[in-house]
């Protein structure tokens, strides 16, 4: 019979792999704050900037010292990280990168036939043009190459052809970020900003995927597997856990869900064992990015923390509505409800528009002051010296 990690465990070993167990402190800059995004895997990017963007919110929930200019020199300067693509645009450490290899020649094939089939035949007679204008007159945006078509309203489907070429060339690895500037990507040629580094095996990076996937999950479905970097096939990822099972790296447990349901999985040897030997998370109220790499996998968190996620969700039977973008709040090991919050910088104030707590969460006196304590980091985070509050702010 299969070993079984139960509800409470489960739940604080994912925020273990995922550095929100601990108290938010420890270097923020330069090689503290790479290792942290080693561990983490990734951080996703967003341009929305109701408070703070994504990847500044994700970095700062882990480490409350963390500030935006802390990441440039890391990904500008020196180039120990670069950004591309998991299940969406990410910071990704640079010590990955002979794996996005593999990426980068699948999805030249897939994205040629989807271009082709989009625009026709027209980006592919950009590519080498947009290549040799980067060579020769060095790193350019898609504004800087000019629109070749007129475009409606916007949107990615109204990319003229040049942007559409850039895309496919940072895809597939022929071209690199090599700064922003506002939120607009810079390319340069890759060769001036990835190392020489050669494409591992297939195999290998299939083996990397599969390994480095369940260390930063705990425990996961070969689904689940696959999903993380979103770089191999589930096929692969199946082939991948039954290899692993025969040569007794992984092996069957049974993670119960928070409504009782156990659901297989597959976890390292010792993994329920070492779960009870660790420590609690902090009681401590924590503000989340939508995007935080906890709550990428929408399905895990409803499954461990009970917590239907999405960006925007109506609920018939309680008649109320989320605003558009709205961050979970954790407490302790508990997901506790959501917030509705703009940074009003030139006010100088956070703006709590709305608090839904979860059902069954009182809001007594502590865990509103600890709500509180976490909503004035943030004030200060974002650069508002006030938080204010709208007359029917808790929900």
């Amino acid at each position: 019979m299969p070993l079984r990690l139960g509800n409470d465990l489960a739940r604080r070993v994912w925020l273990h792999r995922n550095a929100l167990a601990e108290p938010p402190s420890g270097p923020a800059e330069g090689a503290g704050l790479l290792a942290l995004i080693e561990r983490l895997g990734f951080v996703q990017l967003d341009s929305i900037n109701t408070v703070e963007r994504a990847h500044h919110m994700i970095l700062w929930s882990r480490r409350t010292s963390y500030r935006p200019a802390n990441l440039r020199p890391l990904l500008e300067r020196d180039r120990s990280l670069f950004e591309h693509w998991t299940h969406d645009a990410a910071i990704i450490p640079m010590a990955f990168l002979p794996h996005w290899r593999l990426r980068f020649a699948r999805r030249a094939e897939r994205l040629r036939d989807r271009y082709r089939a989009w625009q026709g035949p027209e980006f592919e007679s950009r590519l080498q043009e947009v290549l040799a204008h980067i060579r020769d007159h060095g790193p350019v945006g898609s504004a800087d190459l000019g629109p070749d078509t007129p475009r409606g309203a916007g949107g990615w489907w109204d990319w003229h052809p040049s942007k559409t070429a850039l895309e496919f060339l940072w895809h597939t690895g022929e071209i690199a970020v090599t700064r922003r500037e506002g939120f607009a990507k810079i390319y340069d040629l890759a060769e001036r900003i990835y190392p020489p580094q050669p494409a591992p095996a297939p195999q290998a990076t299939i083996d990397w995927a599969g390994g480095s996937a369940i260390e930063r999950l705990g425990f996961a479905t070969s689904g689940e597997v696959a999903a993380f970097w979103d770089m191999v096939t589930p096929e692969e990822a199946r082939r991948w856990c039954a290899a692993r099972m025969a040569d007794g790296l992984l092996e069957p447990i049974e993670v119960e869900g928070a409504d009782g349901t156990l659901r297989r999985a597959f976890a390292p040897p010792g993994l329920v064992a070492a779960a009870s030997a660790l420590p609690a998370a902090p009681s401590r109220v924590r503000v989340l990015s939508p995007f935080d790499p906890a709550l990428r996998d929408r399905a895990r968190v409803e499954r461990l923390f009970g917590y239907h996620f999405r960006i925007e969700v109506f609920v018939p039977q309680a008649r109320r509505r989320y605003g558009y973008y709205v961050f979970p709040v954790l407490e302790g090991e508990s997901l506790i409800g959501r917030i509705d919050m703009r940074a009003r910088r030139q006010e100088g104030r956070l703006e709590v528009a709305a608090f839904w707590p979860e059902p069954g969460v009182a809001m007594g006196r502590g865990r509103r002051e600890r709500l509180q304590s976490e909503l004035d980091r943030i004030a200060r985070f974002c650069g508002c010296g006030a938080v204010g509050h709208a007359d029917d702010w808790l929900r």
